[in-house]
């Protein structure tokens, strides 16, 4: 494919990287992709979308780190799930029509791409391949979803550390040294997504530190021990 269809390459981005729902679509169908889309640059720590706002069409995140959490009892937040570059935000609400039940920040600089609402409804009426690709991709996120409501209710606080370092490991990778996760969060966001105070999830983390079974240097995190962690997170 000539790289003359792409008007910028954070469009590319959203259609052309691994794990994105449109990697396959036909030239024809790409091209609506790509006439019908803007983009937007966030700096960390900036808002994407809030809980009560109105969908402004599909939001695929071209390039950076994105939380989506929701906030709950005293202003605390609960991240519900992390997203990478080609991940989508906030569809269930476009899907649904209804406006969104969570906020979504950017955790570093991110770029994103938003498809315009008819043009992408459209082209999924068309697109029985597209249609099945997003039938399987929220059935993923189902299945996530259910099983981290009950690993965060039923895990101990070991095992739900665990289980969100592995979740962090699992959406980001890791670094070239092949232990260093390519994410770097406040304890406060681990804590977060751990379902604890964040003074918990200090004290486990040097816990998990003590035990060898991590390193800490300031926000970076190094799995040392694979296998132990893993234990600790299906233990619970």
């Amino acid at each position: 494919m000539k790289t003359t269809l792409y008007k910028n390459h954070y469009i590319q981005n959203c259609i052309e990287s691994p794990g994105s729902i449109f990697k396959n679509l036909k030239l024809q169908e790409r091209e609506v992709l790509v006439r019908n889309h803007s983009y937007a640059h966030y700096r960390k720590g900036e808002v994407i979308f809030k809980e009560g706002e109105k969908p402004p069409g599909l939001i695929s995140l071209a390039a950076g780190k994105v939380k989506i959490f929701k906030e709950g009892v005293g202003g605390r937040e609960q991240i519900l799930r992390m997203a990478k570059p080609a991940g989508l935000l906030g569809f269930r609400a476009l899907f649904a029509g209804v406006a969104y039940s969570a906020s979504a920040i950017a955790i570093e600089d991110s770029t994103i791409c938003i498809i315009e609402k008819d043009a992408f409804f459209k082209l999924v009426k068309d697109s029985p391949d597209l249609s099945i690709k997003i039938i399987q991709m929220l059935s993923r996120e189902l299945g996530f979803s259910n099983n981290r409501t009950v690993s965060l209710t039923q895990k101990h606080i070991r095992g739900r550390l665990a289980e969100s370092l592995i979740v962090l490991k699992d959406t980001y990778g890791l670094e070239p040294d092949g232990k260093t996760i390519r994410a770097y969060l406040s304890r406060e966001d681990i804590a977060n997504l751990s379902n604890m105070t964040t003074s918990n999830a200090i004290r486990t983390l040097s816990t998990f530190a003590a035990e060898k079974v991590i390193s800490i240097d300031g926000r970076k995190i190094k799995i040392l021990d694979p296998p132990k962690l893993n234990r600790i997170s299906t233990l619970g």
